[in-house]
């Protein structure tokens, strides 16, 4: 903890704050990082797997078949959600769940599951985009914000 959040504690809650950091239990970041790796690469190579069976079996171009692909895993994720088995995952390996499409399927599926005592309308309805909501919205606005860069780029004679 740095110098500066020190001054603005008491002596008693700076004594707290050293106690604290000392019985707390230190992560393994670098074995994490690795658990996170490779999960996220199994995902990832999970969907490598299904776009190329989309291409061959069912003659896909590979433009078009990106969408039936995040479908799929996004089914999957759910499925493993509801099933309990994705949380199970994402608690040994961490960000390497969280990344790809499917971290994003399971927190709206979550949520959804969390809140379906209250009613599918205001339960489910009014609660499972609580968090998905802004990430929804940061990247509408994201898009937006690029798309209107390249707009002026290329107006002004650029690429």
């Amino acid at each position: 903890m740095s110098r500066q959040k020190y001054k603005k504690l008491t002596p008693t809650q700076q004594q707290y704050q050293i106690f604290a950091k000392d019985r707390e239990p230190k992560r393994p970041a670098f074995i994490n990082s690795i658990k996170a790796f490779f999960v996220g690469g199994i995902i990832c190579t999970i969907g490598q797997a299904l776009q190329m069976m989309f291409i061959k079996y069912f003659n896909f171009t590979e433009i078009t078949a990106g969408n039936p692909t995040v479908a799929t895993l996004i089914i999957i994720s759910v499925l493993l959600t509801g099933l309990g088995v994705y949380d199970h995952m994402a608690q040994w390996a961490g960000a390497g769940t969280a990344v790809p499409v499917t971290g994003f399927a399971n927190t709206v599926t979550s949520a959804a599951i969390e809140h379906r005592s209250e009613g599918f309308v205001l339960g489910v309805g009014g609660n499972m985009f609580k968090i998905a909501g802004p990430v929804i919205t940061y990247g509408v606005f994201s898009a937006f914000v690029v798309a209107l860069i390249k707009i002026i780029i290329k107006e002004l004679g650029g690429i």
